[in-house]
């Protein structure tokens, strides 16, 4: 987030300044975007190769064979470190404090320099917690959706 910030602008081929909020989510986007592509290259190859073979026996096209057969197998492996990730995405949200945006932990910050109490601090803190259990009971329910069953 610094070198899309603060260095972005210094390189000579872009040289592009960024405002505060776009930097931060280009940021965001391209770091996460970096996790998201290895959680799901590595549940499509962890899918077992006979899967490819039996699928092109039955005459299946490649896109068939993914949209049938890999992709399927794949959520179930995927949605763990997804879940994962995505809560820390919410958490790392409070790093854009480097940038003096107006998120939780800034206005949090003026009202407690404003009122000398840190019950701001306290609310921060909570509201985060809201949203990362509200998130671990949606993917909870998601992985017990797409669980394997031996029936």
């Amino acid at each position: 987030m610094l070198f899309i910030y603060f260095a972005l602008p210094f390189v000579p081929v872009i040289g592009v300044r960024l405002p505060d909020f776009p930097a931060a989510v280009v940021a965001f986007a391209l770091n996460y975007a970096a996790y998201f592509a290895e959680i799901f290259r590595a549940g499509i190859k962890s899918v077992d190769r006979g899967q490819y073979e039996a699928s092109k026996a039955l005459g299946m096209t490649y896109f068939q064979t993914m949209r049938r057969v890999v992709l399927p197998q794949m959520v179930s492996r995927v949605l763990p470190p997804v879940s994962n990730e995505t809560i820390t995405l919410i958490k790392d949200t409070s790093l854009i404090y480097v940038l003096a945006l107006n998120d939780i932990l800034r206005t949090a910050r003026g009202i407690v320099q404003r009122d000398f109490t840190t019950t701001p601090f306290l609310v921060a803190a909570l509201f985060y917690l809201v949203m990362t259990l509200i998130l671990t009971w949606f993917f909870q329910n998601l992985e017990q959706r797409y669980a394997k069953h031996d029936d």
